[in-house]
């Protein structure tokens, strides 16, 4: 597994080819999926607090 393994990474970038070992970085989604998820704030705080009054 080197070099010349053309299914290790490795050897993905020695063969300069790309394939499941070696991705070209993530696939950007489409449509209502890609839609960025919001965190609420309110859970954040509670979490904070949380371990504020674990930490003591």
């Amino acid at each position: 597994m080197g070099k010349g393994d053309r299914r290790t990474t490795k050897g993905k970038r020695y063969n300069s080819s790309y394939g499941n070992a070696r991705g070209r970085g993530i696939l950007k989604a489409t449509g209502d999926a890609a839609a960025p998820v919001v965190k609420s704030a309110a859970k954040a705080t509670k979490k904070v607090v949380a371990k504020k009054a674990a930490a003591k």
